[in-house]
């Protein structure tokens, strides 16, 4: 029997119905699937080790609660040495306070004298400014609560998808045909392998840029120069935008406690030169070479995942479209989009290659080629 053949309008309207209510979907189940993307995450990283102790004749629960335990202790760990930097700063805050209130009545007199525009004037615009903003204040309350919530789930969802692997991974085969176990096998080995070596490839990166960032900071007579540095790192996992945020915090801090400029000058000259050598060297050696996923798309998806989940989804971002275009790798009618998302630029497209299977090219053309 002969498959019926729709035209173009049809399949393409289809498909974009079909996208509007996937985008519908993961926007307002956010507060769901955030939280399960994350433990998967962690579940493949932690994953091996679990293996590891399976194979030291450790009975499978307490595999999991080892594992889970020993990630808990390191990154509880991380959190008290940034509690207690955190909590020197805040005993500075007065006198941060104060600092800042003078800069911004220089400010303010400086904009009146160059602009014309008087400081009542100004301070009713900032007013306005800030009532305009309550709702992105509620919102952001609201992010944090939901933040809390997650870090409470993150250990149950984990757990749960540790011990139900062979489950989960049961269905994964039981759900296609038998003569596609072969394909299915090397999509989730290979799906397993991009995340883990991005994660760690990605946790190196940090660990390198937080050394960068300190040294350089504490050169320079920065305050709270680690605390700073490694806040630095971690904005700077979050792909192209955190790095921006990460320069701007320390130039704040050395514009509030120091005098002049050339402070805020070395901080963005050392850190330009920290990001080129993340982006030339770290990047490419570390993280890059382990997801193969091109510049245009890597930023496309980052600026989506934030619209679609915020900063989790910019996170998220990479990750995703790289087991994306591992299945895509695997299956013939989607290879094109594979190629797409890829970072192998060819040397002639397609149709160049094929006009001239066709059609033997004159002297003519052969001269102006």
């Amino acid at each position: 029997m002969q498959e019926k053949q729709y035209p173009f309008f049809i399949k393409s309207t289809v498909v974009l119905f079909g996208l509007i209510l996937l985008t519908y979907a993961l926007i307002n189940l956010r507060n769901i699937l955030v939280p399960i993307a994350f433990s998967v995450i962690i579940a493949i990283l932690l994953n091996p080790l679990v293996n590891k102790f399976k194979n030291q004749k450790i009975p499978h629960i307490f595999s999991i609660i080892i594992a889970m335990l020993l990630a808990i202790v390191i990154i509880a760990g991380i959190l008290y040495f940034l509690s207690s930097q955190i909590a020197g700063f805040g005993e500075n805050i007065p006198i941060l306070k104060t600092k800042f209130a003078s800069l911004t009545h220089q400010l303010q007199e400086y904009v009146r004298v160059k602009f014309g525009i008087a400081i009542d004037r100004q301070v009713l615009l900032i007013n306005d400014a800030i009532n305009n903003s309550k709702a992105l204040v509620g919102q952001t309350v609201g992010t944090a609560l939901g933040t809390l919530a997650v870090i409470f789930l993150l250990p149950v969802y984990t757990f749960l998808l540790l011990f139900y692997k062979a489950l989960i991974l049961n269905f994964l085969y039981e759900v296609f045909a038998e003569e596609n176990t072969r394909q299915v096998g090397d999509i989730l080995s290979q799906t397993k392998t991009a995340i883990q070596s991005y994660m760690v490839g990605l946790l190196l990166e940090a660990l390198i840029v937080a050394a960068l960032n300190s040294t350089a900071l504490m050169i320079l007579g920065i305050d709270y120069a680690i605390l700073l540095g490694v806040l630095g790192a971690i904005l700077n996992m979050i792909p192209y935008l955190g790095g921006i945020i990460a320069i701007a915090l320390p130039v704040l801090m050395a514009t509030v406690t120091k005098d002049g400029f050339s402070s805020q000058l070395g901080i963005i000259i050392a850190y330009a030169i920290i990001q080129f050598i993340d982006n030339n060297i770290l990047v490419p050696r570390i993280v890059s070479s382990k997801v193969q996923i091109n510049a245009l798309f890597s930023i496309l998806v980052v600026l989506l995942g934030g619209a679609l989940w915020g900063v989790p989804g910019m996170f998220l971002s990479i990750p995703a479209v790289a087991i994306i275009k591992i299945i895509f790798d695997r299956i013939d009618d989607l290879k094109p989009w594979g190629k797409l998302l890829g970072d192998e630029v060819p040397t002639r497209h397609k149709g160049q290659i094929w006009i001239r299977r066709r059609k033997k090219p004159s002297v003519a053309e052969r001269i102006v080629e």
